[in-house]
């Protein structure tokens, strides 16, 4: 019930996964939503290895992390705002040019490159493991892939409404350059505010 409450509460992972299903349909954000959860993943390994406390107690590779995460996140609202094409194609030969391996990718980096995600997961998994088996990386692991499937549950609901509503929408040009717009803003805040990240 926590695992849910924490994916349910909105942060950089939903508003991402809300720009890619708005932006370029339902199989953009189940792609991203894979990616993302397999940012969680890796994350959980991290913090099983220990490597994520490298993170908590190294202030050059908090900011190398951070600062790296911030820049793909303004690179990608950079771009949102200076494409032309509408946000989300009316017909098949208008897509945007993202694979699905480019949006599964984009949502791996996204989440690996944010900070907060690797400092929350030394916080939050140890309340559930016996102080006894904290140096055993099987609670993390198990943990981690409990977090990881709600995760991929609950934004894969996310999408289908983020997606149906788009559709509905779309079928007004003027919403789609409006929405490109807010998609682009959107990515560029959740850069800066990945680069005013505090430990």
């Amino acid at each position: 019930m926590t695992a849910l409450l924490f994916t349910m509460t909105p942060g950089l992972d939903t508003i991402f996964i809300l720009n890619k299903s708005i932006g370029q349909g339902h199989k953009a954000g189940l792609y991203s939503t894979l990616g993302i959860n397999t940012g969680v993943l890796v994350h959980t390994l991290f913090a099983a290895l220990g490597l994520s406390l490298i993170v908590a107690q190294s202030a050059i590779a908090f900011a190398i992390l951070k600062y790296l995460g911030a820049a793909y996140l303004l690179y990608l609202g950079v771009q949102k705002l200076r494409s032309k094409q509408a946000l989300v194609a009316i017909d098949a030969a208008d897509q945007p040019p993202t694979s699905d391996r480019q949006n599964f990718v984009s949502g791996v980096v996204t989440n690996v490159l944010n900070p907060k995600v690797a400092l929350f997961f030394l916080a939050f998994f140890p309340q559930f493991i016996e102080p006894t088996a904290l140096n055993n990386p099987l609670p993390f692991l198990l943990l981690g892939l409990t977090y990881a499937a709600i995760g991929v549950l609950w934004f894969t609901l996310l999408t289908m409404f983020a997606a149906y509503f788009a559709a509905r929408v779309m079928q007004r040009p003027a919403a789609s350059t409006w929405l490109n717009r807010i998609s682009g803003g959107a990515f560029i805040l959740m850069g800066l505010k990945v680069a005013l990240t505090r430990r």
